[in-house]
C-alpha cells in the first residue's frame, strides 16, 4: 500500500504553480516497539488521562489546550481559536528565495520529505522549477504549515523529484560558543599530526548505508528470539577505551 502524504497543496513561484503532495522520506516504523504490561496477569496497561491534583479520569469532551505563562495559571485555547490563527502558507509553498547549498549550515536542517507532482497536469511545471534549480545549482527557501505549524523548507532537487528538509529557527539552535570556549587552543606537532593523518587516510571511504546496521535493534531481535525459545539472553559485553593521555604512544 502507497504511504499516505503528510501534506497536499501547490508549490508556487511566481506565477508558475502545480499540484503536489509531500511524503516523509524516512520512516522509523520498522523498530522494535514494547507494550507496557501487568507483571501479575500479562495484560496490557492502559494509560488514563486523569486530573493532576484529584486524580479523577478527565473525559474527552473536558480537555483542553493550556499555556502555562506563570507556575500553575494557564491560558485555555480552543481548537476552533487554533483554526482561526492559520496562516496562509496552509495550502501553498511559496517559494520565496534561491540559496546556494553551500550557504546552508547543516545545523539547521531536520526531518526529510519528498515532495512529487501530485496530478499529470502538474507534472511539466514541477519538471521545470526542478530542473531550473538543477541548471542554477541552487536550492529553494520555502514555507509550509503541517499540523498547523509553520516550518521553514529547504526544496532540493533529487533525482525526478524534489528533497523537501524542514528548517530550524534560529531561536532552537543554541550557540555553539556555550560549549566551545573552554576547549583550549593546542599547538599540535608536526610528526603527531602527520601520523593521525595517516590513520584517516587509511580509513578513508565512501558512504555507503549498507555497511551500517542498526546493533541495537539487532540486538533486541536477538533477546527476543532467545526468550520465545526459553533460552537464556544474550550478553554483549564491550571493552570501554580508556582515556588516551599520550597521543603519541596510541599511534
Amino acid at each position: 500500500m502507497a504511504p499516505r502524504p503528510n501534506w497536499k497543496g501547490f508549490l508556487k513561484l511566481s506565477l508558475v504553480s502545480c499540484a503536489v503532495a509531500l511524503y516523509p522520506a524516512t520512516s522509523t516504523s520498522q523498530r522494535v516497539r514494547f507494550n507496557i504490561i501487568n507483571r501479575k496477569t500479562g495484560n496490557r496497561i492502559r494509560n488514563e488521562v486523569v486530573d493532576a491534583e484529584t486524580g479523577d479520569p478527565v473525559e474527552q469532551e473536558d480537555r483542553v489546550k493550556g499555556y502555562q505563562f506563570e507556575k500553575g495559571q494557564y491560558v485555555l485555547v480552543e481548537e476552533d481559536e487554533l483554526d482561526n490563527v492559520a496562516l496562509e502558507s496552509t495550502h501553498t509553498i511559496d517559494i520565496e528565495q534561491f540559496v546556494p547549498v553551500s550557504e546552508v549550515d547543516r545545523i539547521y536542517l531536520d526531518e526529510s520529505y519528498y515532495l512529487v507532482p501530485q496530478d499529470d497536469m502538474a507534472q511539466e511545471a514541477f519538471a521545470v522549477i526542478r530542473e531550473a534549480m538543477r541548471e542554477e545549482e541552487l536550492v529553494g527557501l520555502a514555507r509550509v504549515v503541517i499540523y498547523r505549524r509553520e516550518h521553514l523548507l529547504l526544496l532540493a532537487p533529487r533525482g525526478k523529484g524534489l528533497m523537501a528538509t524542514t528548517l530550524r529557527y534560529k531561536s532552537e539552535v543554541r550557540k555553539e560558543k556555550d560549549y566551545f570556549d573552554e576547549i583550549e587552543n593546542k599547538k599540535i606537532p608536526a610528526d603527531m599530526l602527520k601520523l593521525a593523518t595517516q590513520i584517516l587516510e587509511s580509513k578513508k571511504g565512501h558512504f555507503d548505508p549498507d555497511k551500517f546496521e542498526d546493533r541495537y535493534e539487532d540486538a533486541l531481535m536477538e533477546l527476543i528470539k532467545a526468550k520465545r525459545a526459553g533460552k537464556r539472553p544474550p550478553v554483549i559485553s564491550e571493552e570501554r577505551p580508556s582515556n588516551v593521555i599520550n597521543l603519541m604512544d596510541a599511534l
